[in-house]
């Protein structure tokens, strides 16, 4: 397992939730800023009871984070779009 990069967020902003998080009750939509997540870009909640289950769950991976940042996002996105229902 790799640590996260710090600084990153891409998994705080580029998929959805569906779960409720601490000052959005109805979760995210893919691409919104989680109101979880610092200027810094670290979540808030970490290690906090109050984290989603599908966030405690999520484990930075090589394939997912990528080298870069830009790289997280691009994967993530396409992730995102790969699992959304049919319409």
């Amino acid at each position: 397992m790799i640590k996260c990069r710090a600084g990153c967020g891409a998994c705080c902003i580029a998929p959805s939730i569906s779960s409720p998080i601490p000052g959005m009750p109805m979760g995210k939509a893919a691409g919104v800023r989680c109101i979880q997540l610092s200027k810094e870009n670290r979540c808030k909640l970490f290690g906090e009871p109050s984290r989603p289950r599908v966030c405690s769950f999520l484990m930075p991976s090589a394939e997912m984070c990528g080298e870069t940042s830009q790289e997280a996002f691009k994967y993530l996105i396409a992730l995102e779009e790969a699992t959304m229902p049919d319409k």
